[in-house]
């Protein structure tokens, strides 16, 4: 099925409008052999595809960011990034960003519309803020106001207490903590508001590589919190993105 086919039927009257519109979301991407690059994604789901560069040989995220160019994408963002992959997607768009802590490149050819609510970043402890950053850049490309609140967890409470206003005013909260994740259900006691929790891997031995943090997350006895994988603050943000998006524009 291509456009072709789709127009074909709407004119010969097997296809209406709406249908056709309907379609179209699922078109087109294009078959680079060894990936295929999906551009009506944000009309599906409201926002592009992601290139994820872990993994990508050199010569695979050229050809994947220079058909991107080809195809007049305005706004990408590769994410667990280094800076020799930044060398390569700059050398195409020399607007690219490298932003080092979060391991993010973006390109902003066409800001995203500005949400109305904000999305609080929120740590447990310094060791975790590339992932509050990941979350942070992300959550900042797609359009929305971000505040960050770091290293306030439950070692030291007095500290998150002490800055309930910015709590209370956001409209979603990522609550990014390792050790043994409780900052997310004590936050989650605090707000009315959606809590997004992720866990990281910063911990010693029993913290096995996030997976209590992940458990302790999951058993929150607090209500409105909801919990991705470890150290996934790309998927944090997506998530806050897509609540914060209900508030409008």
């Amino acid at each position: 099925m291509d456009i072709n086919d789709i127009l074909r039927r709407v004119q010969g009257g097997e296809l209406s409008i709406d249908d056709a519109a309907g379609e179209i979301k699922y078109l087109p991407f294009d078959d680079i052999k060894y990936a295929m690059v999906d551009y009506h994604r944000e009309l599906r789901s409201g926002t592009p595809e992601v290139i994820y560069c872990a993994g990508k040989s050199p010569e695979h995220l050229h050809g994947i960011v220079e058909n991107m160019k080809k195809n007049s994408a305005k706004n990408i963002l590769a994410t667990r990034a280094d800076e020799k992959m930044f060398d390569i997607i700059t050398k195409i768009y020399e607007n690219a960003e490298y932003h080092r802590e979060a391991r993010l490149i973006t390109v902003q050819g066409e800001p995203f519309p500005k949400k109305k609510g904000s999305i609080l970043v929120v740590s447990g402890g310094t060791s975790d803020i590339s992932v509050c950053e990941e979350a942070a850049v992300t959550a900042e490309f797609l359009g929305n106001n971000v505040e960050r609140l770091y290293d306030v967890g439950v070692a030291g409470l007095h500290r998150l207490l002490s800055r309930l206003d910015i709590v209370q005013r956001a409209n979603v909260l990522i609550v990014v903590a390792g050790m043994e994740g409780a900052l997310a259900s004590v936050v989650g006691g605090l707000t009315d508001k959606p809590v997004v929790a992720v866990p990281t891997s910063v911990g010693y031995g029993a913290n096995l590589g996030g997976m209590s943090a992940l458990l302790s997350m999951l058993n929150s006895c607090a209500s409105g919190v909801g919990v991705v994988n470890i150290d996934n603050g790309f998927g944090a943000a997506y998530l806050a993105n897509n609540i914060n998006r209900l508030g409008g524009y």
